[in-house]
């Protein structure tokens, strides 16, 4: 059995490998350009001469350097008032930039992969992920440093290109069903779990070697470490959902910036393995939907005339957050005992109509009577026009909800009646390429909350969302937060997480108060990336 501090080193191992699926093909790129060279002799360069410079798309290469200062390889600094970002070498940049040649075949495993199916194991992806492996023992020929920053930097590197050969793999074994308890729990052969064994043996060798299995002849058992792993398989799948984004960053900083618009064909994602980007976030939604069960509960539990009449969740999905509701007020409240009295209103809106079909077929499944309906978020005065005529529905009588959604609303620029307020707002924003001043998402993010507040005065809003980490935190909690996973897979795919604290400000200053009874944040420390909060207009 592991020990605490053994399970701490194998959390930050993991933060680790999150960090790398995201900086491997950025830094090779970024090297191949010439750019870190160039950064080199210019010890300090200015965002938008260095775009200019190299023909790059500006709001792209700025997350690019953003995700390497959260590494600690560059200085960065964001002037909201003058709109300018400024990146500077600093007493790491030169030892870091001098090993990027090391990503290369990570790099390129990473565009070869796109030729085949991430739900399959395949002979030729494999054997890339095999020679990137053995180069990887080897260090890439590199020799390991006594000098220490040296070598820090070395291993960073190395547990970053680790990151690429473990993650797909663990997502895809976790999502064929690998890491059911049948298999963790006693010996296995390779010939049990696919119809190549030779190869797919050669794959468990290779998880061997990294000491997750220990073989005995043809058997491979789990062990401990393994086991770590194999039980946090889906805390993998959101990053590893964007290599479709990550692996073309060639295409996406330096060419066509709308490569993945796909307007005109049913408003398909191809940005995003959104099937594997659901099965990884579920994972993490269970301790962040115990704290929404206790507000429901107690929500659910008041005098009937203070209840809502319903709920509705926009960005419903799959419709298992409103299965998981329902389920919980059913079950755990006093709403749950009178409902043939008092029925639950409970209506799935989303953006996506291969979602809408989804969520009709899941709750049909589940017995569960819902209306589900389409509807865009940043147009809440339509959507309730819509339920009033359609379904006599009043969208104020209704417990409003969302998961992780609205950071990811379609760019809307905000409307500008003079000078708009500053703000500390460290984040790296695009839309279509074009760096976004900070100040602007902020002033985006109140007009869009402002357009809720009509219908959130009775019951509230309540919100799960994802935030942004400054920099120079991260840089000094390698290995203890997902920040640079996180802000380079949104910042690429043009979505907008900000800093809680700014979060905070902003919806306070348009009347949006938190309850401090509920409001939760994960972790609970500076280090937050996650919030927690049921908000109600004054």
């Amino acid at each position: 059995m592991l020990s605490k501090q053994e399970k701490s080193e194998l959390r930050g191992k993991l933060f680790r490998h999150l960090d790398g699926i995201v900086t491997c093909p950025a830094a090779y790129e970024l090297h191949h350009k010439g750019i870190t060279t160039h950064l080199l002799k210019e010890k300090t360069c200015d965002l938008t001469d260095l775009s200019k410079a190299f023909k790059a798309n500006e709001g792209y290469l700025n997350v690019a350097l953003r995700t390497f200062a959260s590494q600690g390889w560059l200085a960065y600094k964001v002037d909201n008032n003058l709109n300018s970002v400024t990146v500077s070498t600093n007493e790491l940049s030169e030892i870091a930039f001098s090993h990027f040649h090391m990503y290369k075949e990570a790099s390129e495993l990473l565009k070869f992969s796109e030729k085949y199916s991430s739900r399959k194991f395949e002979i030729g992806p494999f054997r890339k992920l095999e020679s990137l492996f053995n180069s990887y023992k080897n260090n890439f020929g590199v020799a390991i440093s006594k000098d220490e920053k040296t070598s820090n930097i070395q291993h960073q590197i190395l547990s970053h290109i680790e990151g690429i050969i473990v993650g797909p793999t663990l997502v895809l074994l976790g999502m064929k069903g690998m890491f059911h308890k049948y298999f963790m729990q006693t010996k296995f052969k390779a010939e049990e779990f696919h119809k190549d064994p030779e190869n797919f043996g050669r794959l468990l060798d290779i998880l061997t070697y990294l000491g997750w299995f220990s073989k005995t002849g043809e058997s491979y058992e789990f062990t401990d470490k393994g086991l770590f792993f194999a039980r946090r398989a889906s805390a993998y799948g959101v990053t590893v959902s964007y290599i479709p984004t990550l692996r073309k960053l060639d295409k996406f900083i330096f060419g066509d910036p709308t490569i993945f618009r796909s307007e005109g064909i049913g408003n398909e994602e191809i940005h995003v393995d959104r099937e594997m980007n659901v099965w990884g976030s579920g994972g993490a939604h269970a301790s962040y939907f115990k704290v929404i069960d206790e507000i429901i509960i107690k929500l659910f539990n008041k005098p009937i005339q203070e209840q809502p009449k319903g709920i509705l969740d926009v960005g419903c999905g799959n419709g298992a957050f409103l299965k998981h509701l329902f389920n919980v007020i059913e079950n755990q409240t006093e709403r749950g005992k009178v409902l043939e009295d008092y029925p639950l209103l409970l209506i799935g809106v989303d953006y996506n109509e291969a979602a809408l079909k989804i969520t009709r077929k899941n709750l049909v499944q589940a017995d569960i009577w819902a209306k589900v309906i389409w509807g865009d978020i940043g147009n809440p005065a339509a959507m309730s026009k819509d339920l009033n005529e359609k379904y006599g529905i009043d969208l104020s009588d209704l417990l409003n909800v969302r998961t992780f959604l609205d950071h990811n609303r379609i760019w809307e620029e905000p409307k500008l009646n003079g000078k708009i307020a500053s703000t500390d707002c460290s984040g790296a924003y695009a839309y279509r390429g074009v760096r976004i001043n900070n100040n602007l998402v902020i002033e985006s993010l109140k007009q869009h909350f402002n357009k809720w507040k009509p219908f959130v005065s009775k019951f509230g809003l309540l919100l799960i969302e994802l935030h942004t980490s400054k920099p120079e935190l991260v840089k000094e909690n390698i290995g203890k937060t997902a920040a640079t996973a996180y802000d380079a897979t949104h910042g690429y795919s043009d979505q907008y997480i900000i800093e809680i604290d700014e979060y905070m400000k902003a919806m306070e200053e348009i009347g949006l108060t938190s309850d401090d009874s509920t409001f939760r944040k994960f972790p609970n420390s500076d280090l937050a990336t996650v919030s927690i909060n049921l908000f109600k207009s004054k």
